[in-house]
Parts: C-alpha cells; sequence; structure tokens
C-alpha cells in the first residue's frame, strides 16, 4: 500500500517489470559509458524500446536516474542473501557481493555528478543505499566471522567505505581499483 493511502497500488505485470529492468541496466551501461547526459534515444536503442516508452516510466532524466539507482541497490541488496545461499563458504559469497558492490559503485560514479546537483529527487538516495546495502553487508560479514573465516573487528560502514574510497580511482587506466578491493578483501581473513 502506498503511504497515506487506503488503496493498494497495481503491481506491474512480470513483462513489465522485465523490461523495466531491462530499460534500466540500458540506461545504466549508457550511464558508465557516456555519462548521464547520453541522448534517451542511444538508451532506447540499446534497450530495445521506443523513447516514448523510456519518457512514459520516467517522464524526466532525474526520474530515470533515480531509478537507475535504486535499482542497482535493490540488485546489489537481494543478491547478498542468495550468495550466502549458494556459496561455498560465508567469505566466498561476502567476497563475490563486494564485487558486485564494486560493480554498483562503477555506475554510481557515473552517475556522481548528477547525484551531486541540488534536484530534490537526489537527496533521500544516499539514506536509502545505506538503509538498504549496511544491512547486508552486515549479515555477509556476520556469517563468515561466525565461520571462524574473517577477523571480527570490521563494521559494515568501515568495508562499505573503503571498497568505495578504494574504487574513485575506478576511471583512470592506470589505477586497478577491482584489484585494490580483491587485496583488501583477502586482507580480512583470520591471522
Amino acid at each position: 500500500m502506498d503511504s497515506g493511502s487506503t488503496s493498494p497500488r497495481p503491481r506491474k505485470r512480470a513483462d513489465a517489470r522485465r523490461n523495466e529492468a531491462t530499460l534500466l541496466d540500458a540506461a545504466a551501461a549508457a550511464f558508465v559509458a557516456s555519462g548521464v547526459d547520453v541522448p534517451v534515444r542511444e538508451i532506447a536503442a540499446t534497450a530495445g524500446v521506443g523513447v516514448g516508452t523510456i519518457y512514459r516510466h520516467f517522464p524526466t532524466r532525474a526520474d530515470l536516474i533515480v531509478a537507475v539507482y535504486r535499482h542497482q541497490v535493490e540488485a546489489c541488496a537481494e543478491a547478498g542473501p542468495t550468495l550466502l545461499a549458494a556459496s561455498g563458504t560465508p567469505y566466498a559469497a561476502l567476497a563475490r557481493w563486494i564485487d558486485l558492490f564494486v560493480d554498483f559503485l562503477v555506475t554510481k560514479h557515473g552517475l556522481a555528478q548528477a547525484l551531486q546537483s541540488d534536484n530534490v529527487a537526489f537527496q533521500a538516495l544516499h539514506g536509502y543505499f545505506l538503509d538498504r546495502l549496511v544491512p547486508v553487508c552486515a549479515q555477509l560479514l556476520d556469517a563468515a566471522a561466525a565461520a571462524g573465516e574473517i577477523r571480527t573487528d570490521l563494521s559494515p560502514v568501515e568495508l562499505l567505505r573503503g571498497v568505495g574510497n578504494l574504487c574513485i580511482g575506478a576511471g583512470d587506466p592506470r589505477y586497478d581499483a577491482r584489484r585494490m578491493v580483491e587485496i583488501l578483501i583477502a586482507g580480512l581473513g583470520v591471522r
């Protein structure tokens, strides 16, 4: 139910949700490759939809940027428990999740200029990011620590911030952010 409303919000059909996810993935890739000012027609062509479809879902560029950001946060948040259940060890799940988090950060850095603007649509995104990803990171860290695979003196916020800081230079061809993150994750092991 929508907050403040007494009527339930209609659920999107499965095909509509898949189409929207395809569109958001195409937009995220375009933002990374060409920046947030990439022409909407390029995003539409990559997604295999018409420009009108994008504007029907996202009337403004800010709406599209917010939707891409939220879509990527949700994908990262949903992956944590799935990886924990499917991986051989909690540490392996944590390492794979951090890899997905790095992918998210690369996209986020593509959105950085827009996210730092004064547009009111972007103001709540950082809180949303923390609310969704810190608990997932905590779950993964706790599981790996309980299994005796990693040190126990690291908070989820410290890890996320550390990974984020290592990813800042990802656009520089002389710097391999992913390698630096791998070194950080390897350093979490119990000594």
